[in-house]
């Protein structure tokens, strides 16, 4: 979970470097459809299986749609908005959204601590994304996005975790394709050696490794432990962002960040009379 933690942080960077040199939808799309011809390209050289069946199919169009198209989108629209570090925040607010679902989908019951404990977070966010407007609201919904995403993801259990991520990132990419031709047009790309480095970055690094150890995790982990790392991401985002960019958050959002990661710290706490076995049997639903 750190280096998954660690590369998504530094890919906030990456998006604002690369917006400098293609539209917002056509980059998001490029980043989807490299990540997912390198995956299949890694299928096929190690001859995994590939879905097989209406149901497979469907739910791999379902996620790419959900934690592609839809995800990726806002997460470009909302960097291309916001400073680095607040995008990165509002983006990965899935300890905060996902358990209630998960208790629901899943029956993952979660303590009054726990509960408190990401009601001080969500407020943490509130804080952060009061100034930012439009872009916040794109940042939130693709943390939104996700959110339904990772709660899929388990779903993909008796899938090859590889190929099914492959094609979620190529079907959630062709998406973006149609979306950005219609909003954007033509694509006017600036192809530098440096553009091309950071979308060797995002798509290799922070996309197809990544998410394929991010849905592996999510088949037997408990959701709120797991995505509870992902407060981890923004602030990678926010020191990068420092050092790199010289942006500095102003005070309410840094009280807001201190609030979220507090929030993080309660929540990654052992829960009594739980250990690892707690982890949570995976759905053998087919």
């Amino acid at each position: 979970m750190l280096w998954i933690t660690s590369a998504w942080g530094a890919c906030f960077l990456g998006i604002r470097w690369g917006l400098e040199y293609a539209p917002v939808l056509w980059f998001a799309a490029l980043r989807a459809v490299l990540a997912g011809g390198a995956l299949l390209a890694l299928c096929v050289l190690q001859r995994r299986p590939m879905p097989r069946g209406w149901r497979a199919w469907s739910l791999i169009a379902v996620l790419g749609t959900v934690n592609v198209t839809v995800a990726f989108a806002a997460m470009f629209g909302g960097a291309a908005g916001l400073s680095t570090g607040t995008a990165a925040v509002l983006a990965n607010a899935q300890p905060l959204l996902i358990v209630l679902p998960a208790w629901w989908w899943y029956g993952e019951s979660v303590s009054m601590r726990t509960v408190f404990a990401l009601i001080a977070g969500f407020a943490g966010l509130m804080l952060v994304a009061a100034p930012g407007g439009q872009g916040a609201a794109l940042a939130l919904s693709s943390a939104v996005a996700i959110t339904v995403g990772t709660l899929l993801s388990r779903r993909l259990v008796g899938l090859d975790v590889v190929a099914a991520s492959g094609w979620h990132f190529v079907l959630g990419g062709v998406g973006l394709i149609g979306w950005a031709a219609v909003v954007e047009g033509t694509p006017i790309i600036a192809w530098s050696p440096g553009f091309v480095a950071v979308l060797g970055a995002l798509s290799l690094v922070g996309t197809a490794a990544a998410f394929v150890g991010w849905f592996v995790e999510s088949q037997h982990c408990r959701f709120d432990a797991l995505t509870a790392w992902t407060f981890l991401v923004p602030v990678v985002g926010v020191v990068l962002a420092a050092a790199v960019l010289g942006e500095r958050p102003p005070r309410w959002t840094a009280v807001g960040l201190a609030m979220v990661l507090v929030s993080l710290w309660i929540v990654l706490q052992p829960r009594r009379g739980v250990g690892k076995a707690s982890a949570v049997e995976p759905d053998t639903t087919p």
